[in-house]
């Protein structure tokens, strides 16, 4: 045998056994601070595994949850219950937005928290680091030592992306918009410390269109009719119940199905109550690829993966909420590119649903906008964009 073969292999019980080289490990950063971070980092770790099978091992760690010292512990917590107040919410975005705020800010805490992220990177050995949540940017890239394995951050907000994502220690930026991506030139990034790659959504919303009529009756929703599709994003926030009630009373000719997400206790109030049409009430799916690709118009809170979901399935958008501060760039980016338009007030709402079931030569132009802006490589170009950074190419490591 060649000496030189050796080192691949190893004896166990008296028997030779070929040893496989380690895997490289990505640790990501997440918190349930809202449903877009999680479904960002799973869609990235699902485009890993299809584009590197094998290759590359990964893990999600909600830094909140496991590692914050109290009271940041509660974040996850607290988030639905601050979103239902958006002045405080829109307030404290706006005065923490900016790089000498946010330095400012975590000069003061560091002392506080400091060891939280020295034991995070201590007890999670990894070979590249990824955050999709910008709150973690600044104190991880400040216990990185010198000669750390790369670090990257995922920008999951689309246009309104606050300062703390954007730090010059991080190797790569990766961002959804144009827009995000002069955010970030303007805060002082290198250009090619920035690059544009759309949000990262589930490899399910980017699969081959299956028939409309097979999905429609595999679900039980009418044929005949145009289906409205009433969502709050995963927390089911917003108006949603309100708004879902002006429809009903308005007797138009359509079916409505209205997602609930993880708000049980609305779900069950709408479940008791009497529509005036054909109207399909569910929680948390997964199906949502599905219900995108069979309705004819969406009416949602303006969250980044929601919109970046219903350009990829050419949807039509009445948004009708967002979160101030953090999503009004949302809202400006939809219309502005005419994919949507902005209705936060229930008669508004009625108005353009009329006029866009009157005429479906108007949701067809929608649509075709909502194409044009859709990316739905974003979760494979951030899984290249982790493997250049590896040394890993389909077979293995380069």
């Amino acid at each position: 045998m060649n000496k030189n073969n050796l080192s691949d292999l190893s004896f166990r019980k008296g028997s030779l056994i070929h040893t496989e080289p380690e895997r490289p490990h990505v640790l990501f950063l997440f918190s349930d601070t809202g449903g877009g971070h999680r479904s960002a980092a799973e869609a990235i770790i699902e485009a890993i595994n299809l584009d590197f099978p094998n290759c590359i091992s990964s893990e999600m760690v909600d830094f909140f949850k496991e590692y914050a010292p109290p009271p940041f512990d509660l974040a996850p917590e607290l988030y639905p219950p601050m979103s239902r107040v958006p002045n405080v919410w829109e307030f404290g975005y706006k005065l923490s937005d900016g790089p000498r705020r946010t330095r400012i800010f975590y000069r003061v805490i560091w002392p506080y928290i400091r060891h939280a992220a020295f034991k995070l990177l201590k007890e999670h050995p990894y070979d590249l680091l990824v955050s999709v949540h910008p709150l973690p940017v600044i104190p991880v890239s400040r216990a990185l030592k010198t000669g750390s394995p790369p670090f990257i951050t995922v920008v999951t907000d689309m246009v309104s992306t606050h300062a703390l994502w954007y730090n010059r220690r991080s190797d790569l930026v990766l961002v959804p918009t144009e827009i995000a991506r002069q955010h970030g030139l303007a805060y002082g990034l290198r250009p090619n410390q920035i690059r544009v790659v759309g949000l990262p959504v589930g490899q399910r919303f980017s699969l081959p269109v299956e028939d409309r009529c097979l999905i429609r009756g595999r679900l039980g929703w009418p044929q005949d009719l145009p289906v409205i599709l009433l969502i709050g994003g995963g927390d089911g926030m917003g108006p949603l119940g309100k708004v879902a009630r002006f429809i009903s009373n308005a007797n138009l000719h359509a079916a409505l199905v209205i997602v609930t997400g993880r708000n049980h206790k609305l779900k069950r109030q709408l479940e008791a109550e009497n529509w005036s049409m054909p109207t399909f009430i569910y929680g948390f799916v997964h199906e949502m690829p599905d219900f995108m690709r069979c309705a004819d118009i969406l009416l949602t809170k303006a969250g980044p993966g929601t919109i970046s979901e219903a350009f990829i399935a050419g949807l039509p958008m009445i948004l009708y909420s967002r979160m101030p501060g953090q999503e009004d760039g949302n809202v400006s980016y939809v219309v502005s590119e005419g994919a949507g338009v902005w209705a936060p007030e229930p008669k508004r709402i009625i108005e353009i649903l009329r006029d866009w079931l009157n005429h479906p030569e108007k949701r067809e132009k929608i649509a075709a906008n909502c194409r044009r802006l859709a990316k739905p490589n974003a979760s494979h170009l951030v899984a290249q964009a982790i493997a250049e950074q590896l040394g890993v190419n389909e077979e293995g490591i380069k």
